[in-house]
């Protein structure tokens, strides 16, 4: 059985960003645990085009500037590569391949134990798994019987196996815009979304819209249940709009309901579709923390700002409007994690 100051569960960039910061806060013995054979999270496995919406200077983790031109938009490689390094000088002991299965709290120690049968404990332990692992698909009636292809963004990487095919792309976020847009020039592709696509320039006034998140304070501000309420909104600097138009990539209201060989569309008409790529999101799952206390009726995290309200010693980092706009993204996850620590640190006390 192997002891730490701190487990933190998830080598992604939540997890990295805390283990990073966990020594400032007297964690001295840090040990990472990742399912996954790298670090990096979900970031390897995105599909090939993606791209940040936020530049490199708002995309680094504590301590690591990100690499290359600070105003340039960094694709999935280049973060997967940042990642990579970001680990390797972490001062913490990662253990790749280790998939946790339970985590249990015994008098003052936390018991973690993995699939493979390993034990480690430690007087504290933060969830740092995101929602990355697993993506959400709607249950909509009739995909049973569907004939074409049916698949989340998680498992699209290019568009070149769609060539020529009739395929909608639902959802109305910037993973399915970008698919869509790239969808475009190669199939007949449709966007499918429940209420009309929201546009936010991505450089307002000639500033990027994150330099005036930071210069506003909103991107730290403690708003989550009002943001939480905000539509999903894509942010755009014109380029993917106008490759939709380009490319005559049409917005229709959602589908009612699949039928054997197509799709059933809330008009009534029925048309015959190859492929439907649902960019949907993803939910949170702790399936991990069952039995601990931390977790509702629901299977959610009973917390507040990410330190959980009914176990001591435990936190979450890597949540949507965790405690600000900018949570659970490359550029707010540090701060979350040293909020976070701080209290767990002081709880030790």
């Amino acid at each position: 059985m192997e002891h730490a100051d701190l487990i933190v569960i998830g080598a992604g960039q939540s997890g990295l960003a805390t283990a990073a910061l966990a020594p400032r806060h007297g964690f001295a013995r840090v040990l990472v645990l990742e399912s996954a054979r790298e670090p990096g999270g979900a970031w390897p496995r995105y599909y090939d085009s993606l791209t940040l919406f936020s530049p490199a200077r708002y995309s680094a983790l504590p301590g690591m500037r990100f690499p290359g031109d600070p105003d340039r938009y960094p694709r999935r490689d280049d973060v997967t590569g940042y990642l990579r390094a970001y680990a390797e000088r972490l001062p913490a002991s990662i253990r790749t391949s280790t998939t946790v299965t339970s985590v249990t709290r015994q008098e003052s120690v936390w018991r973690v134990r993995s699939e493979d049968g390993r034990e480690f404990t430690a007087a504290a332990v933060v969830a740092a798994t995101g929602d990355f692992g697993t993506p959400f698909l709607p249950d909509i009636p009739g995909r049973s019987e569907f004939g074409g292809r049916v698949l989340h963004a998680a498992d699209y990487r290019n568009p070149h196996v769609f060539a020529g095919q009739r395929v909608i792309v639902v959802g109305g976020g910037n993973s399915a815009i970008q698919i869509a847009a790239e969808l475009g020039p190669l199939a007949d592709t449709t966007l499918a979304t429940r209420r009309p696509v929201a546009w936010t320039p991505q450089r307002p006034l000639g500033r990027d819209l994150h330099w005036w998140l930071k210069h506003t304070r909103l991107d730290t501000a403690p708003i989550r249940r009002l943001l939480a309420k905000v539509p999903v909104s894509v942010i755009d600097d014109g380029t993917y709009r106008a490759a939709l138009d380009r490319h005559g990539v049409d917005r229709r209201a959602m589908f009612s309901a699949f039928t054997t060989d197509g799709v059933l569309w809330a008009d009534g008409s029925k048309e015959d579709v190859d492929a439907v790529v649902f960019a949907t999101g993803y939910r949170p799952v702790f399936g991990y923390l069952t039995g601990s206390g931390a977790l509702d009726a629901a299977g959610a995290p009973v917390h507040r700002g990410g330190a959980s309200t009914t176990v001591k010693g435990l936190g979450f980092v890597g949540m949507e409007f965790q405690r600000s706009f900018s949570s659970k993204t490359l550029r707010g996850v540090g701060r979350d994690a040293a909020w976070l620590l701080h209290r767990l640190s002081a709880a030790r006390r």
